[in-house]
């Protein structure tokens, strides 16, 4: 579902930290309903610029190599996307990875080089600085992962808007990772988050979009 071009941070957290995606249970009424509350006609757009941008949140996790990472300070002045999933998703988290990674592919090595992607996993039992390095550069050798203490990742994700909920065991077994499903992107001007992607972007739509991204420009 497409928001509406500028939305406010405030209205924007109020409906995200409901609506979450339950990664491979293919049911999402209640996510659905709690986006449309405050969502306008779908538009001609994948990118949302919000009119409140949020500030980078202030996260400090443990990268694929074991080592601490400060957010903010490894991505300052950088054009970032940063999105929280985790590697036992089968369904929207490593589509929006794949999707990401073929569009930063198209641009120039230059603009690659700028460009940070930040995986945040929400399901931090599971993914180990290892398991997660390994899911990474599949997608991408040059996109960071994180991982941590659960109530640190979700503190970090509501920073943003996005609402995370711990890694749940359905009653067939299988691990449920409830997590908003947006990517949002930081200017390399500002280091503020000022557009936000939707579950349904796609590689085409990012490839058209991340060139301006680079150089701080709304899409």
């Amino acid at each position: 579902m497409r928001n509406r071009k500028a939305v406010t941070a405030v209205a924007f957290a109020a409906a995200a930290a409901l609506a979450l995606s339950a990664c491979g249970t293919g049911d999402d009424k209640a996510g659905s309903s709690a986006v449309a509350d405050v969502s306008a006609p779908p538009k001609d757009k994948a990118a949302t610029v919000l009119d409140q941008p949020f500030t980078k949140p202030n996260l400090v996790l443990t990268d694929t190599h074991g080592k601490e990472y400060d957010l903010r300070e490894a991505t300052k002045g950088k054009p970032t996307l940063i999105y929280f999933g985790y590697t036992n998703c089968p369904d929207v988290c490593p589509l929006t990875m794949s999707n990401i990674s073929l569009a930063k592919r198209e641009l120039p090595k230059a603009d690659q080089d700028k460009l940070q992607v930040v995986f945040v996993t929400t399901d931090p039992e599971r993914d180990t600085p290892a398991s997660l390095g390994k899911w990474l550069s599949a997608q991408d050798p040059t996109f960071t992962g994180l991982t941590g203490d659960f109530p640190t990742i979700q503190a970090g994700a509501r920073q943003i808007g996005i609402g995370i909920d711990a890694p749940k065991k359905e009653k067939d077994g299988t691990v449920v990772s409830m997590h908003g499903a947006q990517v949002i992107a930081f200017s390399p001007k500002t280091d503020k988050g000022y557009v936000l992607y939707g579950e349904d972007t796609s590689a085409e739509e990012y490839t058209k979009d991340l060139p301006k991204l680079i150089k701080g420009e709304a899409p």
